[in-house]
C-alpha cells in the first residue's frame, strides 16, 4: 500500500487534474467498456467500485461523458475514496456485462494501483442488482455492498411486472399504448426514446386514461404500487424495457396464456381483456446469467425510499429479504428506508450515512439498525 500512495502522490505533483477536489481522472475501456476512475485529493487508498442503472439504448452521454458523474459521487469522494465505474459493454438490460465489466474493472484498479485497504461495491437502480450480484459472485474482493433503489428481485420477475401492467392496462384501456405483440414482434423493432421523446406521448396517455376512466386508471396504478399521475410515465419507460428485451432475448421472455390476474375492481372483466401472448421458447434464458441467488456472506446496508414508481418497495425490498430468510443469510442484511416518493430520490447526506452505516457494521461488525432515515 505504501507503493500505492507514492505512485498515487507522483501523479498528482504533475497535476494531471485538479478540480472540484479531483486530483486525478483515470479513463479509458477494456474488452469495449468505457469506464472512469475518479482519485479525490485526500484519497486514503480506499475504493467503491460503482454501478450505474438502466440506460435506454441508444442514450447518451454514457456515464463516463456525463458532467454530473462527479457531483454525483461526491457522499464517497468526500469521505477519501477513490471511485471507478463502468460504462458496461452494452445498454439497456446489461446485469451480466455490468457484473462482468465491473469486475475486470476492479482487476484493472489493483494491477494498475495496487490492493486497495478496502473495497466496497455501491450501485443505483439495476446498478443496485449488479451490486447484489458482485456481492453475491464475487464477494471475496469486497468488504460489504450498499444497493440503493435496487432490482433486488430476480429480474425475470421485475420484468414480468412491466408485462403484465400492459397486458392488463391494454385489456382495459385499448387503443391507448402499444399493443404487447407489437412490442414483441420482431419485426417491427423500434428505437428507444430519450426522456425528452417520451414526455407527449406520456402527456398524450394520460389524457387518454382522465377521458376514457380515470377512476380505472387510478385503480389499476394503484394495483401496480403506482400513483395515478405516475401511471402514463411508467407504461411508456417500460415499453423503452420490454422492447429492449424483446431485441435482446430474441421474442417475448413471458407467457400470461394461464395467468389469472386480481386486484382489481372487476377481476373477471380483466381476466377476459386482458392481452395474451405466449412465450417464445428459449427467449427466458436472457434472465439466467447472474440470476439472484441470495446467497452473500459479507454485510449488506439496502437503502430504498417508500414510494418508487419503478421498482416498488415489494421488489426492492420484500423479495430480497424473504430470499435471504430461506437461505438463512438474514444476518447480512440492514434495510434503510427514506420518505422518497420517486425512483432513487435520496439525498446526498441520506447516502452518505447509509455508506457510514455499511462501514461501521464492518469496522465494529456490530450489525448495522434498520431505521427510518430522515
Amino acid at each position: 500500500m505504501k507503493n500505492l500512495f507514492c505512485f498515487f502522490l507522483l501523479l498528482g505533483s504533475v497535476g494531471l487534474f485538479a478540480q472540484n477536489g479531483i486530483a486525478k481522472i483515470d479513463t479509458g475501456s477494456i474488452k469495449g467498456a468505457k469506464y472512469r476512475i475518479l482519485f479525490p485529493d485526500n484519497w486514503k487508498g480506499k475504493l467503491v467500485m460503482y454501478a450505474h442503472g438502466y440506460e435506454f439504448m441508444g442514450a447518451s452521454p454514457r456515464q463516463s461523458q456525463n458532467p454530473g458523474f462527479i457531483s454525483s459521487m461526491k457522499p464517497f469522494l468526500e469521505r477519501g475514496f477513490a471511485v471507478a465505474a463502468s460504462d458496461y459493454s452494452k445498454q439497456g438490460y446489461a446485469m451480466p456485462e455490468g457484473i462482468e465489466d465491473t469486475e475486470a474493472l476492479r482487476n484493472y484498479f489493483v494491477k494498475t494501483y495496487g490492493k486497495p485497504d478496502s473495497t466496497f461495491m455501491v450501485g443505483h437502480s439495476m446498478g443496485g442488482g449488479i451490486t447484489l450480484g458482485i456481492m453475491e459472485n464475487y464477494g471475496q474482493s469486497y468488504l460489504g455492498g450498499l444497493p440503493l433503489c435496487p432490482l433486488s428481485s430476480r429480474p425475470y420477475l421485475q420484468v414480468r411486472k412491466e408485462f403484465d401492467l400492459y397486458a392488463t392496462f391494454n385489456g382495459l384501456f385499448p387503443g391507448i399504448a402499444s399493443k404487447l405483440s407489437d412490442i414483441f414482434d420482431l419485426n417491427k423493432p423500434v428505437a428507444a426514446m430519450s426522456f425528452r421523446e417520451m414526455m407527449p406521448r406520456v402527456a398524450a396517455i394520460r389524457k387518454a386514461i382522465v377521458s376514457k376512466d380515470s377512476l380505472l386508471g387510478l385503480a389499476v396504478a394503484k394495483r401496480f404500487d403506482l400513483k395515478f399521475d405516475d401511471l402514463a410515465f411508467t407504461l411508456m419507460f417500460s415499453e423503452n424495457v420490454l422492447r429492449d428485451v424483446a431485441q435482446k432475448a430474441k421474442g417475448n421472455p413471458f407467457d400470461n396464456t394461464n395467468t389469472v390476474y386480481s386486484g382489481f375492481p372487476n377481476d373477471k372483466e380483466v381476466n377476459l381483456k386482458a392481452e395474451r401472448l405466449a412465450a417464445t421458447p428459449g427467449a427466458d434464458k436472457l434472465f439466467v446469467a447472474y440470476d439472484r441467488t441470495g446467497n452473500v456472506d459479507k454485510p449488506i446496508v439496502l437503502m430504498h425510499t417508500l414510494y418508487d414508481q419503478l421498482i416498488p418497495p415489494n421488489y426492492a425490498v420484500t423479495n430480497y429479504e424473504n430470499m435471504l430468510q430461506g437461505r438463512g443469510k438474514s444476518q447480512f442484511l440492514t434495510v434503510l428506508y427514506t420518505n422518497g416518493q420517486a425512483h432513487c430520490q435520496f439525498t446526498p447526506q441520506q447516502t452518505g450515512v447509509a455508506f457510514d452505516a455499511l462501514r461501521a457494521w464492518v469496522k465494529t461488525g456490530k450489525k448495522a439498525q434498520a431505521r427510518f432515515l430522515e
